[in-house]
């Protein structure tokens, strides 16, 4: 039995708790299935085994709880970092303009990896707090973003009930697949800004 089957076997026994404890850890960056456990929440809840509102309570808690976890071990770690980093001219540079892009289009990143591109969200988390982004910036963006991923995700298993592993199966790769292109297109920028530095 794979750690997936044994939390969605577990689900009816623990409900709630373990949504919690699934939903925290994985905004922290565990590969736990938070998003099929959310769906099978909504499709218990769909079925009279719990409350709708309870789950996506729960679910939203969470899910902040652990961006603002992962976003204060970025500003703890950050703090010792940074200034050991920038002692150096060039990587001094180089965190003054990862903070400007970040203060430009942070806001935006924030909440489409809160639901859209989610398996960077744990990262960009660390990231944010690193790089000392506005506590309400970050704090608004991901409210908003998890509420989105949270409801789509909970609404999709109280709606589709019937169908909901093979729902959260087509959704968990398309996810994925958004995750490995964002990723792949911000390689291939650098290596191209990279190469053209160069001629």
């Amino acid at each position: 039995m794979t750690l997936t089957e044994t939390l969605l076997a577990s689900l009816p026994s623990y409900g709630l708790l373990l949504l919690a404890l699934v939903v925290g850890i994985s905004c922290l960056g565990a590969p736990l299935p938070a998003s099929i456990v959310m769906m099978l929440m909504g499709a218990l809840a769909a079925a009279g085994d719990f409350t709708l509102a309870y789950v996506i309570a729960v679910a939203l808690a969470s899910a902040v709880a652990g961006d603002q976890i992962g976003y204060m071990l970025g500003r703890l770690a950050g703090q010792r970092l940074v200034p050991i980093v920038s002692r150096e001219p060039a990587r001094r540079k180089a965190i003054e303009r990862a903070q400007h892009e970040m203060d430009a289009r942070g806001t935006v990143a924030v909440f489409l990896t809160r639901w859209l591109l989610s398996p960077l969200g744990p990262y960009l988390n660390l990231l944010a707090g690193a790089s000392g982004f506005s506590w309400a910036r970050f704090t608004l963006a991901g409210l908003l973003g998890e509420i989105v991923w949270v409801g789509l995700y909970t609404g999709l298993g109280a709606a589709f009930s019937e169908s909901v592993t093979e729902i959260a199966e087509i959704s968990g790769s398309i996810s994925g697949f958004l995750a490995a292109g964002a990723v792949a297109a911000f390689l291939g920028f650098k290596l191209l800004r990279a190469l053209r530095s160069k001629d």
